[in-house]
């Protein structure tokens, strides 16, 4: 599960740009999405569209979460609704997955997102892009966060690796100027307690973007759950927490 934030970000461009060993953008390599300047990953159709169920981050039609928290002044509530349907959607020429994603605050909607997400061969899951509005005045707008991977120069990232390891960096999604996020693996952290339930084995990544150089977000993945838990830790203070789960 994604739990959205549309600020999440990781200070890359500040004091450390995570750094990547090696400049691996081919199949077969460990990072697909490597963060470095000129970023352009190798994109087959003929590599994607199977079924995302990588252990960290499934998303199989039907499922619908629910997490609670607050907004970036730490007070204001809000509720995130998410639910992976059985849409398709052909981006760059690779079929994804449609999840939608919904934000509200004491009953009135503030954001929605339709995410396309696939998973290639190797079992890395994939972000595609986004059709994001808010809710403004009664009417939804197009956010600026919106993108679609090979439209205008914007280019496809990595949700989640594969075998995700302690140290691996890699970018979530390319496009200059409106969607710069990064993330980096920070290993395993234990066990986590949240609404939905106790869960073990989860890791922890570290999200930063060139664009929100002084936020910080932490986040936590449970085993067959995906997302469960996003905390900025540094610049904000949104967070949410996983509160039902259902398929």
């Amino acid at each position: 599960m994604r739990l959205r934030s549309k600020r999440i970000a990781l200070a890359l461009g500040v004091a450390g740009v995570i750094a990547v060993g090696g400049q691996a953008a081919a199949w077969g390599q460990s990072n697909p999405a490597p963060v470095k300047r000129h970023y352009h990953p190798h994109i087959n159709p003929a590599d994607f569209g199977r079924k995302i169920d990588n252990r960290y981050l499934p998303f199989k039609p039907g499922t619908r979460t629910i997490a609670k928290g607050v907004a970036e002044n730490g007070k204001t509530p809000q509720r995130d609704a998410q639910v992976v349907t059985d849409r398709k959607r052909k981006v760059n020429g690779v079929k994804c997955v449609v999840v939608r994603d919904t934000i509200s605050s004491r009953g009135k909607p503030v954001e929605r997102t339709f995410d396309w997400y696939t998973q290639d061969k190797h079992g890395n899951v994939w972000y595609f892009g986004e059709n994001s509005k808010d809710y403004r005045h009664g009417h939804w707008v197009k956010s600026d966060g919106s993108w679609e991977g090979g439209v205008n120069g914007a280019q496809p990232g990595v949700m989640m690796m594969a075998h995700p390891k302690q140290g691996d960096a890699y970018r979530q999604e390319y496009y200059r100027g409106h969607a710069e996020d990064q993330a980096k693996v920070l290993g395993d952290t234990g066990q986590v307690k949240v609404p939905a339930g106790t869960y073990g084995h989860t890791i922890g990544t570290r999200e930063i973007s060139r664009l929100e150089p002084g936020v910080v977000e932490k986040k936590w993945y449970a085993p067959g759950i995906g997302e469960i838990k996003s905390q900025d830790v540094k610049g904000s203070k949104e967070g949410f927490r996983l509160v039902k789960v259902t398929h």
